[in-house]
């Protein structure tokens, strides 16, 4: 994709103003360079630069132009293994300190938005529904876990009654409702997180691609037209890392993913197709997931591909589904359409750590990455002050390779996607 390309989605159609950050021309000095302009990097570079740190944050194309700029905007508790699989992984106490800071993820993305005024449409309420017995048997057990294992009481089961009663459609038999979770526009809240950044000190440097790293007596950033020379290093680039850092690259997964906004609705009709102004998203492993904007639009996605060529046709495919879910939408037309890719690990669970004691790296967010993304740049903060525990609970989460080598790895997993593609149907 071309240097600074802007994505053609109803985000960046109405998408607040931010300022030309230049690129990096020539040596500059900090004590921590961030590298990425999503999300989770922003985060860092804010917390950092809260703290009293020098920060310069550098990324290839502009700031939200990856994943955190495109995303369905849905903010939601845990991470996508689920607490079950973590409770395997690492064990009981551990999972415990992993979903307190998830939780305390939810809670930050509020506190920033208060903090730093950001105008990001943010509205609460977050559901997952349930298409068959299974997933409903699926929703019951995870909300009995969250309440009494966990104690997270903001969640609660809805009956098919109720789910209908707020979804103007017959397609869901059941549905969990967080009151904590909720949505927003995931540029304008990016932007927000860049522009508290600067407030506090942090430099952004527009096309500065990162090419390549040293360590030595100081840490020394390679970039496209200049070199940033530091004391830590934060990588935050996620699926767009490239030959950065090939080891990371090995764990994570690039998955498209698609999305159509529909043309303005009007208040009363939008409100008569999600009473609630929810987000939601539906059970299946190729899942579904939609929720109003601000202005009273359809925003519908899903589609996912782990091929990574986009499917021919792919804005009338997500219509489809779309109107499979709303068929009173046949009329309303559709006014965008884009896609992009996140990060997804072979065990769902996010994948964080050092490739060395100077090198932090945050990525594997699996669809999970408003909140998640924000408090793992408040850990790494955390840690390059000194108190590195919360981040090492989550380095300690193993994660394997994705199989088959650079060549065979990406057909290997379309196959075994077609077991889960499957399944969703049975």
């Amino acid at each position: 994709m071309r240097l600074n390309a802007v994505v053609d989605s109803y985000y960046a159609a109405s998408a607040r103003a931010a300022p030309e950050r230049p690129a990096l021309d020539g040596p500059i000095d900090c004590d921590v360079c961030v590298i990425g302009g999503g999300i989770a990097a922003c985060s860092v570079a804010l917390h950092l630069a809260e703290r009293g740190y020098r920060v310069v944050l550098i990324e290839a194309q502009r700031i939200g132009w990856g994943a955190s700029g495109r995303s369905g905007g849905q903010v939601i508790f845990g991470v996508a293994a689920g607490q079950t699989k973590l409770e395997k992984l690492l064990g009981v106490a551990a999972a415990r300190a992993i979903w307190d800071v998830s939780i305390e993820g939810l809670a930050l993305v509020k506190k920033l938005i208060t903090k730093y005024a950001i105008d990001c449409d943010w509205a609460s309420g977050q559901m997952q529904v349930a298409l068959k017995p299974r997933h409903e048997r699926e929703l019951q057990a995870e909300i009995e876990t969250l309440h009494g294992r966990y104690e997270y009481r903001s969640v609660r089961y809805m009956q098919r009654e109720e789910v209908c009663s707020i979804l103007a459609t017959a397609r869901y038999t059941g549905g969990l409702h967080d009151s904590a979770g909720g949505h927003l526009h995931p540029l304008n809240y990016t932007l927000g997180l860049a522009a508290a950044a600067e407030n506090r000190g942090a430099a952004i440097f527009n096309n500065t691609r990162a090419l390549g790293f040293a360590r030595g007596s100081q840490l020394r950033v390679r970039t496209s037209g200049g070199e940033v020379r530091c004391r830590k290093l934060a990588l935050c680039g996620n699926t767009y890392l490239g030959d950065l850092a090939p080891a990371l690259t090995k764990k994570i997964m690039p998955v498209a993913t698609y999305i159509i906004a529909t043309e303005q609705l009007g208040r009363e009709r939008a409100v008569g197709l999600i009473a609630n102004n929810a987000a939601v998203s539906d059970m299946n492993w190729i899942l579904d997931y939609f929720r109003l904007s601000a202005d009273h639009r359809m925003l519908f996605g899903g589609r996912v591909s782990y091929s990574t060529l986009a499917p021919f046709g792919v804005a009338g495919a997500t219509r489809a589904r779309m109107l499979a879910v709303f068929p009173q939408l046949a009329g309303a037309r559709t006014q965008f359409a884009w896609g992009g890719y996140v990060d997804i690990t072979m065990n769902r669970a996010p994948h964080f750590g050092r490739l060395a004691p100077d090198v932090y790296f945050l990525q594997g967010f699996s669809g999970h990455g408003i909140a998640l993304a924000g408090i793992a740049g408040a850990l790494v903060a955390e840690a390059i002050a000194g108190t590195a525990e919360r981040f090492d609970v989550f380095a300690k989460i193993p994660h394997s390779n994705f199989p088959g080598g650079s060549l065979l790895r990406r057909p290997a997993l379309v196959l075994a996607m077609l077991y889960y593609r499957l399944r969703d149907l049975l």
